[in-house]
């Protein structure tokens, strides 16, 4: 760490007044985006996605579980994976804490992949999380939703996806997408979000932007492993690559 500059509290105090004026801007944009994101249009889903869950299978509408609306984290988990990204994990740490408070206010937040139950249930056991996770196994919906590949796409080396083509090295990516349901069951995509779209999700990220040291990182999650392993050396994040 280089040293850094040390000064008396009056000239610390009048370095914090202007970083606060753009702070206080930023929020103020971000309460803006926050309200042109709500009034986005909506797309009106109609295709029946069937899922896997724990108690069954379910319907895309029957997710809501009761409520009118639904969150979707889409975590990369192919099938045959052994594990999954440990980015993914990183946000899914986030998700058991946020669920005590969604549940009472109209949401329902769970997670998704197009692996099969049988291939990560263990794994969320494993991380001991609480959180309903689904399998899209056998439906269009994580294609659908710009996070899933085809062979040919692979073959390509290249998809759309965050709204744009970009190279994928992977045929699962991460991802969020957001679903409303009116009084007469009609279901509507409302919003999806990729790649550092996410970093809003993640708290701890939010703590280390306060730290002395900020993120302290070389590369994007670069000493992140999954919360079981921070005594492991080797790679952290798949950053898109099969485990």
């Amino acid at each position: 760490m280089e040293p850094h500059m040390t000064v008396s509290p009056s000239e610390w105090l009048a370095a914090r007044k202007a970083l606060l004026v753009k702070e206080k801007e930023l929020t103020r944009l971000r309460d803006q985006v926050s309200a042109e994101r709500q009034a986005l249009p909506w797309i009106k889903v109609e295709k029946n996605y069937v899922f896997d869950t724990e108690r069954g299978r379910k319907t895309l509408a029957e997710l809501f579980d009761g409520r009118s609306q639904l969150i979707v984290y889409h975590f990369m988990f192919g099938p045959d994976w052994k594990e999954g990204c440990s980015g993914c994990s990183f946000v899914a740490d986030h998700i058991d804490g946020a669920n005590l408070h969604l549940a009472h206010h109209d949401v329902t937040l769970l997670v998704a992949s197009r692996a099969k139950l049988a291939e990560f249930l263990p794994f969320k056991k494993r991380m001991d999380w609480r959180f309903e996770w689904v399998s899209s196994n056998g439906s269009d919906f994580n294609f659908d939703c710009g996070v899933s590949f085809t062979p040919a796409q692979m073959a390509k080396g290249k998809a759309e996806y965050n709204f744009r083509e970009e190279k994928i090295d992977s045929e699962e990516m991460p991802g969020l997408s957001a679903f409303y349901k009116n009084a007469q069951g009609e279901i509507f995509h409302t919003y999806s979000t990729y790649t550092r779209g996410l970093d809003i999700l993640l708290t701890a990220y939010n703590y280390l932007d306060m730290a002395p040291l900020g993120r302290n990182e070389s590369g994007t999650m670069d000493w992140m492993r999954h919360h079981d392993r921070y005594e492991d050396s080797g790679s952290s994040c798949c950053h898109g690559k099969k485990p």
